[in-house]
C-alpha cells in the first residue's frame, strides 16, 4: 500500500526525498502511524531551515542568480536590458504567433491587441532593429525577467516564470554554432553547474523549428538555443546572422539545487507566497 495523494503532496511540500515518497505498508494503519511520524520530522526540520535562511542566508537563490548571470554576460560584453511586461498582438504574429497557433492558447490577453509576454523574444528583436543601425556588430544584449504562459502548474512548469533570452546579432555565419556553445556554456558555469555533464540535443520547436536544447545531468531542459538568418526575420526587417538563447532560471535554481539532492519544482524555486527559499511555510 502506497501513500494516498494527499499524504504524497504534503510530503513532496516538505521536500521529502525519493526513498520516503516510494515507501509501501501492509495496511492502512501502518501507513497512517508512519505519515504521522515522518510529517512531524519533516515539519520540525522545515520550520528550522526556515529560521536559518532569515537568520543567514535572506535572499531568494532565483535573485542571487539573477545577479551572477548578469555580471558574467556583462563582463562578456553584453548590454542589458529592460522591456515591458507586455507585448502587442502585432508582434506575437510577427513570431508565427497567430490565432491558430497551438500557442496562442497559452498566452494572456489583457485586450484584443494586448497580452503579458509569454517570452521574451519579440521585445528584443523590436530593439535590435535599431540597434543594428545604431551599433557596430556584433551587437550582443540580453533580458532578463518575467514571463507569463497558461501552464499547469507541475513539477516542470508554472504560469508565471523567469527567462534569461540573450542574443547576439552581426555574428560570421560559420561562427554561429561554436559561439551558441560558448554562451551556453558560459550561462552554465556562472550558474554553478557542471558544465561538462550537461547536454546539448537538438529538438523541435513550435516558433523556431529547430532548436539546440540544453539539459542538466539529470535531464531536466534547461535552455533552447536557435540561430538565423531564420524566417522569422523577416518581418522585422533583419537579415544579420545571429545566435539566440533562452534559459529558464527557476530551473536552473532546480538544476543547481539536485546537486545537492535536494527536488525543488518550479513553485519553490520561483516567486511564492507558499515557500521561503524553497521551503514550505505552511508547516
Amino acid at each position: 500500500m502506497d501513500w494516498t495523494d494527499e499524504q504524497n503532496k504534503r510530503l513532496t511540500d516538505l521536500g521529502a526525498g525519493p526513498d520516503i515518497l516510494a515507501s509501501h505498508f501492509e495496511d492502512s494503519a501502518e501507513r497512517n502511524r508512519a505519515f504521522q511520524k515522518i510529517e512531524a520530522g519533516l515539519a520540525h526540520e522545515t520550520g528550522d531551515k526556515i529560521r536559518r535562511h532569515l537568520a543567514e542566508v535572506r535572499r531568494p537563490e532565483l535573485v542571487v542568480l539573477r545577479e551572477k548571470l548578469a555580471a558574467a554576460l556583462v563582463a562578456a560584453g553584453f548590454t542589458e536590458v529592460e522591456t515591458p511586461l507586455t507585448v502587442s498582438r502585432l508582434h506575437l504574429e510577427r513570431m508565427g504567433l497567430t490565432e491558430d497557433h497551438s500557442l496562442n492558447r497559452q498566452i494572456f490577453w489583457l485586450d484584443r491587441n494586448k497580452a503579458m509576454r509569454p517570452m521574451l523574444a519579440p521585445n528584443l528583436y523590436y530593439l535590435m532593429v535599431d540597434l543594428l543601425r545604431l551599433a557596430p556588430h556584433p551587437v550582443s544584449i540580453f533580458e532578463i525577467g518575467p514571463c507569463m504562459r497558461k501552464e499547469t502548474q507541475g513539477a516542470q512548469h508554472a504560469a508565471e516564470f523567469t527567462m534569461l533570452n540573450l542574443v547576439e546579432m552581426g555574428l560570421p555565419l560559420p561562427a554561429r554554432r561554436e559561439r551558441m556553445e560558448e554562451l551556453a556554456r558560459l550561462v552554465l558555469k556562472a550558474s554553478g553547474l557542471p558544465v561538462d555533464e550537461c547536454r546539448l540535443t537538438t529538438e523541435k520547436s513550435g516558433v523556431y523549428g529547430e532548436t539546440l536544447d540544453v539539459e542538466s545531468p539529470e535531464g531536466l531542459e534547461l535552455a533552447s538555443a536557435a540561430m538565423g538568418p531564420h524566417p522569422l526575420d523577416a518581418p522585422w526587417g533583419i537579415d544579420a546572422p545571429w545566435v539566440g538563447l533562452g534559459f529558464g532560471l527557476e530551473r536552473l535554481v532546480m538544476a543547481r539545487a539536485a546537486l545537492d539532492g535536494l527536488t525543488l519544482n518550479p513553485a519553490r524555486a520561483g516567486r511564492s507566497l507558499a515557500y521561503l527559499g524553497g521551503f514550505r511555510l505552511n508547516v
